[in-house]
């Protein structure tokens, strides 16, 4: 028997007609009558006496009725057990991540996994991706948002659904800002401040191409902020992305997009075979199919 067809048999029981139940139920009243039946067969019993009017239980039918009652108020008092256990988990979750617009996810996972696990709470520690890979590899960070390129053989991740543009950051009254994008020509004597990332650098010769090894890097950084700081003290022009816009002063920074365009993506990722806290890998499962929703591209 299914719990699913007991919540059945007692709502016709309760409503005295298949009919109604059904009405209740949301279903039709043949898919009832049927689902019924097939419960009598699998019994090899007579549950109601059904009349033109009104239905009644049979002796077989009062004893099922008892019994049922009992499973189901089994069932909820278990599943109402099992929920106050979940709420019952504590603990820290440290999370890597560095300035990128798919950080802007993370507000919206964090506050649904703690609707559920009230009594968890979070470390947010904020570094490259080679300096959070390596604290994860030390079992310092459970979870880092991570900027690619970065080797993930070690690691499971789900890879974001934001595309993690790359532009160059420079003071509102800079002739570049008048223009509609920076090509690298527009780069090629002028004061830069690179990301300090190794493998990024990578990508970004890859982009100038030819052009790379004329430039002129004064600076690099491995947190764009204090990029934006060197760039509003008329040092140079930040190349950095462009997910941490939205907190920076319009006033005092502009910004072009790079063209072509250049792009990145971004992987929540965790070490395998790490053990974790209990909260870490309840964190894990959750935001799996949490950032699996279609929904939740920004």
């Amino acid at each position: 028997m299914e719990i699913r067809v007991l919540h059945y048999f007692l709502t016709v029981v309760r409503e005295e007609s298949i009919t109604k139940a059904a009405e209740v139920l949301h279903i039709t009243q043949p898919t009832l009558s049927r689902q019924l039946s097939q419960m009598e067969r699998e019994l090899g019993v007579t549950l109601f006496h059904r009349g033109a009017r009104r239905i009644a239980l049979t002796d077989e039918g009062m004893l099922l009725r008892r019994r049922a009652e009992e499973i189901l108020q089994l069932v909820d008092k278990t599943e109402q057990e099992l929920l106050e256990q979940e709420e019952q988990i504590e603990g820290k979750i440290t999370i890597g991540c560095g300035e990128m617009a798919s950080v802007q996810l993370l507000p919206e996972l964090l506050k649904s996994f703690s609707r559920r696990y009230p009594r968890v709470t979070y470390d947010i520690y904020t570094e490259n991706a080679d300096a959070v890979k390596e604290q994860m590899d030390k079992g310092l960070v459970d979870i880092g948002l991570l900027l690619e390129p970065i080797d993930i053989e070690k690691y499971g991740f789900i890879r974001m659904a934001v595309k993690e543009k790359w532009i160059v950051l420079m003071r509102p009254d800079d002739p570049l800002a008048k223009q509609e994008y920076v090509t690298a020509k527009d780069l090629k004597e002028v004061p830069l401040i690179f990301p300090r990332r190794t493998s990024v650098q990578n990508e970004l010769a890859n982009w100038f191409g030819s052009d790379y090894s004329d430039l002129q890097v004064h600076f690099t950084s491995n947190f764009s902020t204090n990029g934006a700081v060197m760039v509003f003290g008329g040092l140079g022009y930040s190349i950095t992305l462009e997910g941490a816009l939205p907190f920076w002063d319009r006033t005092k920074q502009a910004y072009r997009p790079l063209f072509p365009e250049l792009t990145a993506t971004s992987v929540l990722a965790w070490k395998r075979g790490q053990p974790f806290s209990l909260a870490a890998n309840r964190f894990i499962t959750f935001a799996k199919c949490f950032l699996s929703m279609d929904k939740h591209k920004i």
